[in-house]
């Protein structure tokens, strides 16, 4: 059995259960293959005085067993809101010594990273210093947002050149990576995965009631309910959202996630005349992410940017139709009306997509058929594969 060691700042831990699920979900389909133990390393960044939000996280035990995976959580110093240019570097020497002393007990084959920022340029150095394949995979924002700061930039494309292989989650992001200057013959399109028991559509007849009764929120009957799912922050639009309200008649707006534009969002909410018909879930438990989906008449998303969102892929294959923007693997999911439509990132835009897709909704069964090539099997067999292919160069 081969071994990767898998370097990833954004997994999910108890403090914060949500956080990075994705990545989870396909590290755990891997190991269950079989053909590749892995051992997950999720450095926690801490301030040099762990007060507030980050006192929780410096109690986190530094090892445990986590879906059948080994996670290791090492500390590092971080400088909040002014030290990225130096946390991949941070994280390279807090984990350097764990990897030598892993590799040590069990030989590693293969370095991992599961975002290009800050962890590709951190796996990098661990990969030259152990003389090891190296793999990063690109999200989004890690190329949107930091491939745009100069430091980020350099640091990225540092890592690129050093890496054996890179992974991409659409073709939009893959050509934005060759487009920066990484080896375009390095870039292996890799799609997240899907658990396909749990998204998938529910019809049951008092589906919306339970729903209601779950968040504490009126749906009528008879009114078009919108589903957005996103962490609270501008990028994802959610007050874009807000605005086309006015302008969809009776329709309800559930947003779930969390994050620092809430304060705004419930203010303009108000400020619209529809704070009653705006509902904020927050973080909701996995289990109930389906029931939303599924009850929803059109998931809405007015991103400005994405790699390939899994909110996208979990609401179709509920059976719900997205509006979204032409944003990042967007076209290569939302290929036809069936799927829901691509929209400016304006509130009339958003508004005119989503009144088509309630005025001539699509079977529900026809949607959730678009998503059939995704689950996390598949994803943990691409991922083997191009894990094999890079031992096999090295």
């Amino acid at each position: 059995m081969r071994h990767a060691l898998v370097l990833s700042t954004l997994y999910p831990n108890p403090v914060n259960p949500r956080f990075g699920t994705f990545v989870a979900r396909s590290i755990e389909a891997l190991a269950k293959r079989g053909d590749w133990r892995v051992t997950l390393v999720n450095p926690i960044g801490l301030p040099p005085l762990a007060l507030g939000r980050y006192r929780p996280l410096a109690d986190l035990p530094e090892v445990s067993v986590e879906g059948a995976i080994t996670v290791h959580r090492p500390r590092f110093t971080l400088i909040p809101r002014i030290g990225a240019r130096r946390n991949a570097a941070a994280i390279a020497r807090a984990v350097l010594p764990l990897a030598r002393r892993i590799h040590a007990e069990t030989p590693i084959d293969l370095i991992d990273a599961q975002f290009f920022f800050p962890d590709g340029p951190a796996a990098a150095e661990i990969a030259d210093a152990m003389q090891l394949p190296l793999s990063i995979k690109a999200r989004g924002s890690d190329i949107t947002f930091w491939g745009a700061q100069d430091f980020a930039r350099r640091q990225i494309l540092d890592a690129a050149r050093a890496a054996t292989g890179l992974l991409a989650v659409s073709h939009d992001l893959a050509a934005q990576m060759a487009a920066m200057g990484m080896d375009a013959g390095k870039i292996t399109v890799h799609y997240t995965g899907l658990d396909r028991d749990r998204f998938r559509p529910f019809d049951h007849p008092q589906l919306r009631r339970q729903l209601s009764e779950e968040l504490g929120f009126a749906l009528p009957d008879n009114a078009p309910l919108l589903a957005c799912v996103g962490a609270l922050i501008e990028r994802k639009g959610q007050g874009i959202a807000i605005a086309a309200l006015r302008d969809i008649p009776g329709a309800r707006l559930v947003l779930v996630g969390k994050g620092e534009d809430e304060a705004r969002l419930r203010a303009q909410a108000a400020s619209e005349g529809v704070a009653e018909r705006v509902h904020f879930a927050g973080s909701i438990d996995h289990d109930i992410m389906p029931l939303i989906l599924s009850a929803a008449d059109v998931m809405v998303l007015p991103t400005a940017n994405e790699g390939l969102a899994n909110a996208w892929v979990e609401a179709l294959a509920c059976g719900t139709p997205v509006v979204t923007c032409d944003v990042g693997g967007a076209r290569e999911l939302i290929t036809s009306d069936t799927a829901g439509r691509l929209v400016e990132r304006n509130p009339a835009a958003v508004a005119a997509g989503v009144n088509a897709v309630l005025n001539n909704p699509p079977p529900r069964e026809a949607v959730a058929a678009l998503t059939e090539a995704f689950s996390w099997e598949a994803n943990a067999a691409a991922l083997a594969a191009h894990y094999e292919s890079l031992v096999g160069e090295a």
